[in-house]
């Protein structure tokens, strides 16, 4: 009896050993594979641009002088030609006057002249000297005249007006600020592209701006010229585009983010997680007879979560696209869940 209890314990410690020795079965990986195909990639060149008024000038005062009417508010909208400001013209008006009645009387007496040198009886240097006097009298008048017209300021263009920041009754010196006038019904946006870059840029380009006061918004236009003149401190190009700005939402100052279109081409892609970078070089992980192999590729744009693959794939060729991660080169895999039911049926 002891005999037979010896040789059963030797027995199932023996069994025990034998399954302790024997390799385990792991499952091969679970991968998900696509086949590579072809997607659209642009070459973007970005910059950060300021924002200027279309046209924008600042009214002055040509003299020193007393402001007697003020024809603006703070922000408004004036018309070209619209009176915006008048100065104190009461003197320049009385010298016209008086240049105008001088004038008048000097026409008359030359008309005398005239008539006396055609009967005879005036010389014709004393109807030269008349002339001169007449036009000279005109000449006076005109003066007159236009140093009113100084003292009337009035709009260059249409636009709107800055705050008002002077008040009627207010003396000004020559040169003193009255208000600034923007168009604003479209945007010039100075931006600088690198030297480098510049081969990519030309007039009638469009391109892309956003501002932080709109970031859901974006505000299109086209390039309209180049600064033939290169910064040299920076190497880089001054570039000016126009944007319509018909509602007025963009203002003079405002800091852009700007993205040009410069190429676009038709390139094969794949994921970005389907590339497995080391070092300075790319691989990706084709599937062959549920084998899986390492292919370096070369890679260019990234562009909403794909990679643009130069060189090293074919198009429809199937690589992983997810369980990169898990696999090594030469490795058997399972593609999709397709082996599953085959696993549950050999439990």
């Amino acid at each position: 009896m002891r005999e037979f209890m010896a040789l059963s314990a030797f027995v199932a410690l023996a069994a025990c050993s034998a399954g302790a020795d024997a390799p385990s079965q792991r499952p091969d990986p679970l991968v998900t594979v696509e086949p590579v195909r072809s997607e659209q990639f642009v070459e973007r060149i970005d910059a950060i641009g300021t924002a200027r008024a279309n046209e924008q000038v600042t009214l002055a005062a040509p003299v020193t002088e007393r402001i007697i009417e003020l024809n603006f508010g703070d922000g408004g909208f004036v018309r070209q030609g619209q009176v915006v400001a008048v100065l104190a013209r009461g003197q320049q008006e009385a010298q016209l006057a008086d240049a105008e009645a001088r004038a008048r009387e000097a026409a008359k007496q030359l008309d005398r002249l005239d008539e006396l040198r055609r009967r005879g009886f005036a010389t014709n240097s004393a109807v030269d000297a008349q002339t001169a006097a007449a036009e000279s009298a005109r000449a006076q008048a005109a003066q007159a005249r236009a140093s009113i017209r100084d003292r009337i300021i009035r709009a260059p263009f249409s636009g709107y007006l800055s705050l008002r920041v002077i008040s009627e009754g207010a003396i000004v010196q020559a040169g003193s600020e009255i208000a600034t006038i923007s168009d604003l019904s479209r945007i010039k946006l100075d931006f600088t592209v690198p030297e480098t870059l510049l081969s990519a840029v030309r007039p009638g380009q469009a391109i892309d701006a956003r501002a932080a006061a709109f970031p859901d918004r974006r505000f299109s236009g086209r390039i309209d010229s180049i600064d033939p003149v290169i910064n040299p401190q920076t190497r880089a190009a001054t570039v000016r585009a126009i944007l319509p700005n018909p509602d007025r939402k963009l203002l003079p100052g405002m800091l852009l983010t700007v993205s040009i279109v410069s190429t676009s081409r038709e390139a094969l892609a794949v994921p970005e997680l389907a590339v497995v970078g080391e070092g300075d070089r790319s691989y990706v992980f084709t599937v062959e007879d549920q084998v899986a192999k390492r292919v370096p590729v070369e890679t260019g744009l990234r562009e909403r979560g794909r990679i643009e693959i130069v060189g090293g794939l074919k198009p429809g060729q199937p690589i992983v696209t997810e369980g990169v991660v898990k696999l090594t080169d030469g490795q058997r895999v399972r593609v999709g869940g397709a082996a599953a039911p085959e696993r549950k049926a050999k439990g």
